[in-house]
């Protein structure tokens, strides 16, 4: 939320590898430039940060065994507790905003979870509601059982998506009462290992990264009747990985025109022109990421940030509005740094 004509940004880590907890920085409105204003330590591992519509409540949730989520009041820029944190499954690794309740995807448990939010926007005490995935993939030993690793609502409302890594499917789900109802799985290639899906702004299309083999698969969406079809499946690499090459975190211009991805171990930016109005993506290149395991990524007003894990830095990215490709221009020590949110 912009504070007195300025905008911050909050930096998740992981406070287990040594990571801060929640950083909260300054964004330069010319450069997009982060500076450091202070944070909180007070939830362990809190690796994915969400932020409420109007900007005055960030949602996290902690990435342990046990699992929570928590709110904090952040008018002011540092994040400042309200309320207490609530159980949710093993290992969430995500959080979304929708319908009055803050939905975690559980990765441990192979779990969505919702906890209804407090008129103040903070949290219930309790979670309403629990679905449980089940399955399994080929992928040996990634694939044994469920890993819900992100959900989110569609852009039209209505319909909320799971993306499972271990089940190699995306679930599309329904809040009835608050609680998650599975409506459909789309089954996604074996052995794939979707991580995360982001929407064309058309929302006519998705793209899901995946993480145990360097591609995207774009899908086309139908907000309708909540169908989703996979279509093609591109690489985010122009040559084969000489080692490990993980996917992770992937962004979509606000125009629909460009497709950003991460990729750890490659430790490189992806840029995709999204031809045809969003149906196929078409590699334009790649570019450092600057840092070392680039755990998320996050574009905003023409800057990409990138969350550098094992190299404990956010680096950012001024955006060629013609080709799409990034040009780093600055960055901040933030250890074990797991994601960046802006608002």
């Amino acid at each position: 939320m912009a504070h007195g004509g300025r905008r911050h940004a909050f930096i998740g880590s992981f406070t287990a590898a040594g990571g801060p907890g929640i950083v909260a920085a300054d964004v330069d409105p010319d450069s997009g430039a982060l500076t450091v204003l202070g944070g909180t330590d007070r939830l362990p591992d809190p690796s994915y940060l969400a932020l409420s519509a109007d900007g005055r409540v960030l949602y996290a949730v902690s990435e342990t065994a046990e699992g929570a989520v928590a709110a904090y009041r952040v008018d002011g820029g540092k994040p400042e507790p309200l309320g207490g944190r609530v159980p949710v499954g093993g290992g969430p690794t995500h959080l979304a905003l929708y319908d009055g309740h803050v939905l975690t995807a559980d990765y441990g448990s192979g779990s969505v979870t919702a906890v209804p939010l407090r008129a103040d926007g903070g949290l219930a005490p309790a979670a309403s509601g629990t679905l449980r995935h089940t399955g399994s993939g080929p992928h040996s030993p990634r694939q044994q059982t469920p890993h819900a690793h992100q959900v989110q609502p569609a852009p039209s409302g209505g319909w909320l998506v799971s993306v499972d890594l271990g089940t190699d499917s995306v679930r599309v789900c329904t809040l009835d009462g608050g609680r998650p109802v599975l409506r459909r799985e789309i089954a996604l290639r074996p052995g794939s290992g979707p991580r995360h899906l982001a929407f064309h702004p058309s929302g006519r299309f998705a793209y899901v990264v995946n993480e145990l083999s360097p591609t995207v698969t774009v899908c086309r969406w139908d907000a309708a009747d909540g169908t989703l079809v996979p279509l093609t499946e591109t690489q985010v690499l122009p040559a084969a990985p000489a080692g490990d090459a993980y996917p992770s975190g992937i962004a979509v211009a606000p125009d629909g025109r460009f497709v950003w991805t991460a990729t750890r171990g490659e430790d490189v930016l992806s840029v995709f022109a999204a031809d045809a109005g969003g149906q196929t993506l078409r590699l334009v290149g790649t570019v450092p990421c600057g840092g070392h395991w680039p755990r998320a990524i996050t574009h905003a007003d023409g800057v990409l940030y990138v969350a550098n894990e094992r190299s404990g830095d956010v680096t950012w990215f001024a955006v060629d509005p013609v080709t799409g490709l990034p040009r780093r221009t600055g960055a901040i020590d933030v250890p074990a740094a797991s994601c960046v949110v802006v608002g």
